[in-house]
């Protein structure tokens, strides 16, 4: 018998307040076609005033834990990933675990931005599996738009807010080839400057606003990412034919359709929502998984693959079995 930690529910939130295409047209000099033509998306959701990262996260949280049928009392683990925490410290996941009303266990953030959501199942995965934690929440929540540059048409655009969460739940079995199966996680911060945000406590004592050279980016994280997903496919044993379900960093939906036919996956078995909310950066793949689990997609049993590359550059994947 070997320790399998399978996925047990999954929760999403979008703040109400919505931007459309033609609301960012009257604050930058933009339109819609020229939006949905490069990035495919339509809409983002922005978090209101007084509205936190912890907010988000804690909605997501509570309709995952739902969907599990698990009390938040009884969790051990709350791993969340953002870069848009609601303080520089203490950890925000310590402000959703409060708000939860998780009474003990463990809760910390990680920060891999794009690929936050990656590196935290990553590293929940890791710690059921050596420390015995039986019942976890990983958490992907973020604010962006509290960092982006609202004149700054070539990025305004591109982001929003929103949160995601998966409920993990460890317990013993023969089967191999069930619940999380592996991951990737890879970093080079060579590429930084080219996808960053210009302030921070130690350097300019501010909160700075994001900065991206937009086409360098693409150009890596479309080779990137095909990498991480080859790799992971290749050690774990499968092939690219035996995924029911490719959920991907909803950054651009031209990154999404460039990996997929590098990759040689079916656009049918892509789950995308970046229309609807942009990108959420550590949020988005949560979102996007939760999407495809709520409107029946996605059932038990299907084989899903993860991917995301973000600054530093982080990039990953992640490989399990609903």
């Amino acid at each position: 018998m070997k320790t399998v930690i399978r996925v047990t529910g999954v929760g999403s939130y979008l703040p109400q307040k919505v931007l459309t295409n033609n609301d960012m047209s009257k604050m930058v000099d933009t339109t819609d076609e020229w939006i949905k033509a490069r990035t495919g998306i339509e809409e983002r959701h922005i978090a209101a005033d007084g509205e936190f990262t912890s907010d988000l996260g804690t909605a997501a949280a509570k309709e995952a834990l739902e969907m599990a049928g698990v009390d938040a009392k009884d969790l051990d683990l709350l791993v969340l990933a953002t870069a848009t925490p609601d303080r520089t410290f203490p950890a925000t996941a310590t402000s959703i675990q409060r708000k939860l009303g998780m009474t003990g266990g463990v809760a910390f953030d990680v920060g891999a931005v794009c690929s936050g959501f990656i590196f935290a199942l990553a590293t929940a995965d890791s710690l059921m599996k050596n420390q015995g934690y039986k019942k976890a929440l990983v958490i992907g929540a973020e604010t962006f738009s509290r960092i982006l540059d609202w004149s700054d048409r070539t990025t305004c655009v591109l982001f929003g807010d929103g949160a995601g969460a998966v409920v993990l739940e460890s317990d013993k079995s023969d089967e191999a080839d069930q619940g999380i199966l592996g991951h990737y996680l890879r970093t080079d911060g060579v590429h930084s400057e080219l996808l960053y945000v210009d302030g921070g406590p130690s350097s300019t004592q501010t909160v700075g606003h994001l900065r991206m050279n937009g086409s360098a980016v693409y150009k890596h994280a479309v080779t990137n990412i095909a990498s991480a997903v080859d790799f992971l496919i290749d050690k774990s044993g499968y092939s690219i034919s035996d995924v029911d379900w490719f959920v991907p960093h909803q950054a651009n939906q031209r990154i999404l359709d460039g990996v997929a036919k590098r990759l040689k996956i079916d656009h049918s078995c892509v789950i995308s929502t970046v229309s609807k909310h942009a990108n959420t950066s550590a949020a988005s793949v949560p979102l996007a998984l939760s999407a495809g689990v709520r409107d029946g997609r996605v059932k038990k049993g299907d084989l899903i693959l993860t991917e995301a590359m973000g600054g530093g550059f982080a990039w990953g994947s992640n490989l399990f079995r609903l």
